[in-house]
């Protein structure tokens, strides 16, 4: 059944919003039905060749679900999107091809970097290749100081030079990034002006628009990066607004941007770097809607899903977002080995492999997992696509940890045959029995996920033993209990949903718009006045975003943030107050603010020394607010919630064992069990593979309290 909004009847007074995360291996879908906060999910494998089929897919089901359940489909108002076109793209290198323009003397810039080895002692160092090859770098004549004076006028000749050199290479996109260009971009405008009369329809993206930030290195990394994806992503939205005109032709289309909020299709269009981290984000703040239901204040964010595991440290109800990040890198794990970004991103971290990791011999004769990954195509060699090498679905499924016959609720059967054929193979080649690789394979990713959230705690100042780690993804219920003891975290939350948390994080995502500025000067020697007029531009320009998105204008929170440190200092801190007019009056509140932030870092202030603004930011975000959300479907309140016994891994005790296995939503409210026990749901399973409280909280998530450590 095809269902249409336009044919169906729609009852008064209720709507739908549909949120839709692609992730590497499977799409998630989830609808809430406003008001009452009634959710259905959907889920599919992601469709690499054409993501928007899955998606599309997905919404179907969706729908067909709501019309079961009520008998008619609502109006669906919106359709909230996150996904990880932008970051695969740029990892396998599949974007436009692009030029770049820059200022005559730096087209070198994007080959020499930041001079830095990212690893003292590998002589075999490889650093990213630059998305622009140097035959595609026109440099072009004019110059602006440190200052933003003009200093070498762009003359009608070189601007015609340029378009010419540029008509020659036949390019779908160009960076403009002139030499600070942050502080004054008359002339990176000039040359779009020219380059939009001259060559229409080509995609132009210019750093005083998408990071007008100093640094050039980065800054020409982030437009070119930019550029590189905007017309893949440009195509991509107007073919997903177009299937999803064809399924609900009133929902407005609203993108996930890795900072936490979202913005229109447009402004997604124009600038999609911002795209990089969505589906990470949306996980982010699922779990922050769960931890504000249930009164935590320390929490740490962990989704994993088909392809990678992060991790995110939040306290008093907000995640940290950072201001630069790195994508693509030649080594997973190596910072510096990537291409650097500078787009607000909440603070996420990488810490391991995800269900389609692919375990192997390293070249020392190890077992090794990652960072490969089988992906939706082919899969686990378990999903009988055609994938033949072991993963760690395979072996969570060796060690008892899946149902074969429930996974997807039923709808997708996995091969317990085809993951010990290839968990047999790999056990051959380390001498070892299957299952002592199943269960390496699992420790390796536990451990390493562990290894490196403990390090991310640690950075922020904190003691994991003070948080609650809150689970979502299809994997992450899977691991998060064995992940949560080694490092000795004592509670364990499990959302609703968790299977499609990322798009519970959608549906709760704010509207939220980030500026910045930099313009390097003493706080005492602050051109108040520019200052201001910058900073109404910026919020003007921000403002339009916001309307574009049909975001309420009374809705907003304002505040200002800077990068600041003490003169002659290598490294700034970031401070926020309240918006209000830039003058002088303001400085007071921001050396406080600055002093506030270094103590707290630091310990104590340096004597005599003079605090410098770096960059100013600005940020616009709608109030967050806590989302309460009940199954639409009958899948809760079943008659029977047992399932019989399943003989798991115990890795506290070293051994298989039966367990008893529980339906979950069978399960009331308020429902006491004892560890260890697995608790299956269509979308993700949840295992407590120790002695353990565990309980059904009044809005279906699980608590887990951990009682066995050692």
């Amino acid at each position: 059944m095809t269902l249409n909004a336009s044919t169906t009847r729609h009852p008064a007074g209720r709507s739908l919003r549909i949120a839709v995360d692609i992730g590497g291996t499977f799409t998630d879908g989830l609808a809430v039905l406003l008001p009452g906060g009634r959710i259905w999910v959907g889920k599919c494998l992601t469709t690499p060749d054409d993501p928007g089929e899955a998606v599309s897919t997905v919404i179907a089901d969706l729908l067909r679900q709501v019309a079961q359940a009520g008998g008619s489909a609502p109006r669906v108002g919106e359709v909230v999107h996150g996904t990880t076109l932008v970051t695969n793209t740029l990892i396998e290198r599949k974007g436009a091809r692009t030029a770049l323009l820059t200022t005559t003397g730096i087209g070198d810039a994007l080959d020499i970097g930041r001079e830095l080895r990212y690893d003292l002692y590998d002589l075999d160092l490889q650093l990213p290749e630059p998305l622009v090859p140097r035959d595609r770098r026109i440099e072009v004549a004019g110059r602006m100081d440190a200052l933003g004076t003009e200093v070498a006028p762009m003359a009608d000749a070189a601007v015609a030079r340029a378009v010419r050199a540029l008509a020659a290479l036949d390019v779908e996109a160009v960076a403009v990034c002139l030499l600070h260009g942050y502080l004054n971009d008359a002339h990176e405008r000039r040359l779009k002006a020219g380059l939009q009369t001259r060559l229409p329809g080509l995609a132009v993206s210019i750093s005083s628009a998408v990071a007008r930030e100093i640094g050039e290195y980065e800054r020409m990394s982030t437009t070119v990066a930019n550029a590189y994806v905007q017309p893949l992503v440009a195509r991509y939205l107007d073919q997903l607004q177009g299937r999803i005109g064809a399924l609900a032709p009133a929902a407005s289309l609203k993108i996930m941007v890795s900072s936490g909020g979202f913005t229109s299709g447009a402004a997604a269009a124009e600038t999609p770097i911002t795209l990089l981290e969505s589906g990470p984000a949306a996980g982010v703040l699922s779990a922050l809607n769960t931890a504000r239901a249930n009164g935590l204040d320390a929490i740490l964010a962990f989704d994993m899903g088909g392809t990678t595991a992060k991790a995110c440290v939040a306290v008093g109800g907000e995640p940290l977002v950072a201001h630069s990040f790195e994508c693509a890198r030649v080594h997973r794990f190596k910072r510096g080995s990537g291409l650097p970004i500078l787009i607000p991103s909440i603070d996420l971290i990488e810490i391991g492999a995800g269900g389609g990791s692919i375990a192997h011999v390293n070249a020392m004769g190890l077992l090794n997992v990652g960072p490969e990954s089988a992906g939706a195509v082919p899969g686990p060699a378990c999903y009988q696509r055609g994938g033949r090498e072991a993963t760690v679905t395979d072996a969570d499924l060796l060690l008892g940890y899946l149902n074969p016959d429930n996974f997807l609720g039923g709808e997708m059967k996995l091969s317990l045959a085809e993951a010990t054929a290839a968990l047999g193979r790999l056990a051959r080649s380390l001498r070892l029995t299957v299952d002592q690789v199943a269960r390496g394979i699992v420790g390796i990713v536990n451990e390493n996920m562990a290894s490196a959230a403990r390090i991310h705690i640690a950075e922020k100042g904190h003691d994991p033993r003070a948080f609650t780690l809150v689970a979502t993804g299809g994997a992450g219920p899977l691991h998060a209990l064995e992940v949560a003891r080694l490092l000795r975290i004592p509670r364990v939350l499990a959302t609703i949903a968790a299977g499609a948390g990322s798009c519970l994080g959608l549906l709760a995502a704010p509207a939220r718009v980030d500026r910045a500025w930099s313009n390097p000067a003493l706080l005492a020697e602050t051109d108040w006045s520019a200052a201001a007029r910058v900073m109404q531009q910026l919020r003007d320009d921000a403002q339009a975003e916001l309307d574009s998105a049909g975001v309420p204008a009374g809705s907003i929170v304002w505040s200002i943030g800077a990068q600041m440190r003490y003169l002659g200092q290598g490294h700034s801190v970031p401070v926020s107050i309240p918006y209000r007019r830039l003058d002088a009056s303001a400085a007071a509140a921001v050396q406080r603010a600055f002093e506030a932030c270094y103590r707290k870092l630091y310990g104590a202030l340096v004597p005599g020394a003079l605090p410098q603004v770096i960059t100013w930011r600005l940020t616009g975000r709608a109030t967050m607010k806590r989302h309460r959300f009940r199954w639409g479907d009958a899948r809760a309140g079943g008659a029977d919630a047992a399932r019989g016994r399943r003989r798991v891994f115990l890795p506290v005790r070293g051994r298989f064992a039966e367990v008893p296995v529980f339906e979950r939503y069978a399960l009331a409210p308020g429902t006491m069990l004892a560890g260890p026990l697995v608790l299956e749901e269509r979308e993700s399973t949840l295992v407590v593979p120790m002695a353990a409280e565990v309980a059904v909280l009044p809005d279906y998530t699980i608590s887990v309290t951990i009682r066995e450590f050692e």
